[in-house]
């Protein structure tokens, strides 16, 4: 038996997360004070007492899901993984949890990320869609076909799930092009930019430098990188993948199986929500899964 752990990224949020947290453990209140130090703002009064649309802007959003993550994980006693993966921003709360970057180094790393992403989305009017009840072939062949406007598939969440990325006319375009394809539903997504596209590059180039700048060391397991959906416990793989992450797909769907081949039988969600727990059953029911 092999426990994997898996963090929650964008989406996962809700308004309370974490007060139960830091009110219930010492460790945990100092985590979240030494973070209201770093960012320079209190987001733990945004995180415990903040409205819905407030949790939603992207320099709050992510650093909140990353500390409602890595501090879950800090304070619970029996915190052994055999392997983890986080989807999207979850990715820098699994390597803190496994120890390849610290408590510091990941928080100021999600802060810039968030900051980074927000730019980038704001030099184009980009959006994204969730399209469901298609194979991955199918979509990938759809996106690729769409040449004179930017469209590709972005996360891989499950057989059936796929959300694509770019252009706001891309993403309309391929969403129709989707239904004539025999989708059962294309969904325009309330988000503020085309995530995991090649118009993130301005926020990639801009987090390549905090990266190569951050020090990492060996994790303690491995980590399932979402551009390879494979292990790496190499400091210099880690790196280039989590640099590549912000233009590239997640592939959550095939790194789940490649875990279960690996022998995964316990998915345990370390954040706030269950769409982890909900992806994981999806992607492979024959595992046991829950949430810390």
């Amino acid at each position: 038996m092999k426990k994997a752990y898996v963090f929650p990224g964008q989406g996962s949020q809700f308004p309370g997360m974490g007060a139960e947290l830091y009110q219930s453990s010492s460790k945990a209140k100092e985590l979240f004070d030494e973070a209201n130090g770093i960012l320079g703002f209190e987001i733990t009064k945004i995180m415990f007492e903040g409205t819905d649309e407030e949790l939603r802007q992207t320099r709050v959003t992510q650093p909140a899901i990353f500390l409602h993550s890595v501090i879950r994980a800090r304070v619970t006693e029996d915190f052994a993984p055999d392997m983890v993966a986080g989807h999207s921003l979850g990715e820098f709360s699994a390597l803190v949890a496994a120890g390849a970057l610290s408590f510091v180094s990941g928080l100021r790393l999600v802060a810039q990320r968030a900051a980074a992403m927000q730019r980038a989305c704001e030099l184009t009017d980009s959006t994204m869609a969730a399209i469901l009840g298609l194979p991955d072939e199918v979509i990938i062949e759809v996106c690729a076909g769409i040449t004179d406007e930017v469209v590709v598939p972005a996360n891989f969440n499950c057989p059936g799930q796929v959300v694509i990325s770019g252009s706001i006319r891309g993403v309309e375009k391929a969403c129709e092009l989707l239904k004539a394809a025999g989708a059962k539903r294309a969904l325009i997504l309330p988000v503020s930019g085309a995530f995991h596209s090649p118009l993130m590059e301005p926020a990639r180039e801009e987090l390549k430098a905090a990266i190569e700048g951050t020090s990492f060391t060996a994790p303690r397991c491995a980590v399932y990188q979402n551009v390879t959906a494979a292990p790496a416990t190499d400091v210099a793989v880690i790196k280039e993948n989590l640099i590549d992450q912000l233009t590239g797909a997640v592939k959550w769907t095939q790194s789940v199986n490649r875990m279960v081949e690996d022998g995964a039988t316990d998915f345990i969600e370390c954040g706030p929500g269950k769409v982890l727990q909900g992806l994981v059953k999806k992607i492979n029911n024959g595992v046991t899964v829950s949430g810390l």
